[in-house]
């Protein structure tokens, strides 16, 4: 407890002098000068793709500004998700952002998030925003971890469930595995429906420095935040969480600084480890899949806070469903139990293991499609939509709540992403938002089917599913 206090209030003294000093930072120019060479479109089954380009300010002002409305909406989602489950005000999060993680953002994504601010603001969305609100709807992903450990040194007893979730499916293969002989990679992002149904942002980011980025993401955020990014030096990059992790260290760097800088300027998987390694603070724990199309070679990286694990291959695959691979990081970061098939990451665990077994040798971009649309539950033995599948419908779960507390009972997978060799070789993926699977969520009838649910019913909205679309970059 007096460790936290000390580095709290030391922080504190850190973090005012450097927003004291950020007044030097790059001030906003008139949206005509700061939007120079930057769009959206209109939105193309379900998506929304943006091109920015320029300094850092540039970049976010030109997020902030041409998503505007949505990022204001986000952020109603973000305070209402995070205040509902830890039960701490939004001032909170907001204090974290600017006395815990301002001082460790080094300076190039100082300046994008504070463009994003002033775009916003320059935009106008009938609320104020400011640079600790942007900071804190990047750090999302994280506050989970944050506000257990932050409970913990402070002898909070926890009011609500603050257990990690578990996100997401994915897979990378490559060799004897695929098609081809060449890299097919892909994930779907579990999450809340509420935010789900906003995840559905591309971003095409042509940074001043480091290497041209194609990603999805969330309004206002400087990274991916799922993951799924590919970039123009050859790398591919997502992730899943590991499940029933524990542990964050306040003075590290923000996971989703982090995340950003090796999807800029990673141009090898060592490259990227070396990235995330540096300041790891265990906010947002993933096994990270990565690919080198260049070299033809995959990467696995398991990043716990105080075990970490990198593999990689020229010939094989790694899958990912929230599940904890090395011994020690199971035994000594989280409450993870291995042996129980009933569980969601284990039973789609068992699930990757069949389909890559099964389609050895033919994976390509449908088979992957395909793949991210599997109903089937091992544990049941019988196609059957649930937290189980590899297609994640936790609100059509027959178990309820159990193991998945509000808000996760009204989740599931929310979007797909997929990419072999030679599309990530022009920089595209092929997406498909909503369930891959075909199946539309109506927020008004599962509501009333579950009123514990009534807290989210003035921000929830429809989730359909929309048809495989690929997305490139702008010419």
């Amino acid at each position: 407890m007096s460790r936290w206090f000390v580095i709290l209030a030391g922080l504190f003294l850190v973090g005012t002098a450097f927003s004291i000093s950020s007044a030097s930072s790059p001030r906003a120019g008139t949206p005509e000068t700061e939007l120079k060479g930057a769009f959206r479109r209109s939105e193309n089954n379900g998506w929304t793709f943006v091109h920015l380009q320029g300094t850092p300010h540039e970049i976010g002002f030109q997020n902030g500004y041409l998503l505007a409305p949505e990022i204001a909406d986000t952020l109603k989602v973000t305070i209402l998700e995070q205040t509902h489950e830890s039960k701490k005000d939004w001032q909170f999060f907001r204090d974290a952002a600017q006395n815990m993680m301002w001082p460790h953002i080094e300076a190039e994504y100082r300046e994008e998030l504070q463009g994003i601010t002033d775009g916003v603001n320059a935009h106008g969305v009938g609320m104020k925003i400011d640079l600790w609100d942007v900071v804190a709807l990047n750090a999302a992903e994280e506050w989970e971890y944050y506000v257990k450990e932050y409970d913990r040194a402070h002898g909070i007893k926890a009011t609500a469930s603050l257990g990690v979730p578990e996100h997401c499916s994915a897979f990378v293969a490559t060799g004897s595995y695929t098609k081809d002989g060449k890299v097919v990679i892909a994930h779907n992002n579990w999450t809340n429906y509420l935010d789900g149904e906003r995840w559905t942002i591309i971003f095409d980011i042509v940074p001043a420095k480091g290497s041209r980025m194609l990603m999805d993401g969330l309004p206002g955020v400087i990274h991916s935040a799922d993951d799924f990014v590919l970039n123009s030096a050859g790398i591919i990059i997502t992730e899943t969480t590991i499940g029933h992790f524990s542990g964050y260290d306040p003075a590290g760097i923000p996971e989703f600084v982090r995340a950003r800088k090796a999807a800029q300027y990673s141009a090898s998987i060592d490259d990227f480890a070396r990235i995330m390694k540096e300041g790891n603070n265990g906010g947002y724990a993933n096994t990270w899949l990565i690919a080198d199309i260049g070299k033809n070679e995959i990467g696995q990286l398991e990043l716990g806070l105080k075990n970490v694990t990198l593999e990689r291959k020229k010939d094989g695959y790694f899958v990912g469903s929230n599940f904890p691979i090395n011994e020690k990081l199971i035994r000594e970061e989280t409450d993870f139990n291995p042996h129980d098939m009933s569980e969601s990451a284990n039973a789609r665990h068992v699930r990757w293991e069949q389909l890559m077994a099964e389609n050895k040798g033919k994976i390509d971009l449908s088979a992957a499609q395909r793949f991210l649309a599997d109903h089937y539950d091992t544990f049941e033995n019988k196609e059957d939509a649930d937290e189980r599948t590899l297609d994640g419908h936790i609100d059509l779960s027959p178990r309820g709540d159990e193991p998945w507390q509000p808000p996760f009972g009204m989740a599931g997978a929310v979007q797909n992403k997929v990419a072999d060799a030679s599309l990530a070789a022009e920089m595209s993926f092929s997406a498909a938002a909503g369930h891959a699977c075909g199946k539309d969520f109506k927020a008004a009838e599962h509501v009333r089917a579950h009123p514990e649910f009534a807290w989210q019913k003035d921000l929830q909205r429809d989730m359909n599913a929309h048809a495989w679309t690929t997305f490139s970059v702008a010419k």
